[in-house]
């Protein structure tokens, strides 16, 4: 060939069915790709999944276990805030004039405040329909039927989980002893 020959076409003659095969083949290795490439995608997206799940039930768990360590040590303060209550409540003549006493009820009141600032409420009990999720029945004394009549010991709730019930009496209207023959008989 010389360089200063045009160049001509030539003729490559070549078979149909092998362009055909290799077509064939050639898609057949793009779907197996394209296959693969979706199960490694798919594979990919439940991992991610699965990370963002352990993350929230991994802070789930710390959570709770801080609300534990609260509830144990808030459990425990409970009793003496209760003594507290009713040193406070009904004091001695003497104890009301005496300058201690009020500073211990400055202090009483600063505990207090300090439990409701870490999520500690009280449970309002008297008057309200006895409900076993807050309240614990020690009694029963005639009244208004399931209304709470009296509060032996305050419950209180960390952040709207009970941590202690209130210890209450339940009214129930009683049959009178006219009455109760007639249903014996």
């Amino acid at each position: 060939m010389n360089d200063n020959e045009p160049l001509r076409d030539e003729y490559v003659e070549t078979d149909s069915s092998d362009t055909t095969e290799d077509v064939v083949s050639l898609r057949q290795k793009l779907e197996a790709a394209e296959q693969q490439a979706h199960s490694y995608m798919t594979n990919w997206q439940r991992a991610q999944a699965d990370l963002e799940n352990y993350k929230r039930r991994a802070q789930m768990e710390r959570r709770e276990a801080t609300d534990l360590a609260h509830s144990t040590l808030v459990s425990r303060l409970l009793a003496a805030l209760d003594d507290l209550d009713r040193a406070f409540a009904r004091p001695p003549s003497e104890m009301r004039k005496a300058s201690w006493a009020e500073g211990a009820r400055m202090s009483y009141d600063k505990l207090k405040s300090a439990l409701e600032a870490e999520g500690i409420k009280p449970i309002d009990s008297i008057g309200q329909p006895f409900d076993p999720r807050y309240h614990q029945a020690i009694m029963r004394q005639p009244g208004e039927e399931g209304i709470v009549l009296e509060e032996v010991q305050k419950g209180y709730t960390l952040n709207d989980r009970v941590i202690r019930p209130s210890m209450v009496v339940v009214g129930t209207q009683e049959v009178p002893e006219d009455d109760n023959e007639e249903y014996t008989q």
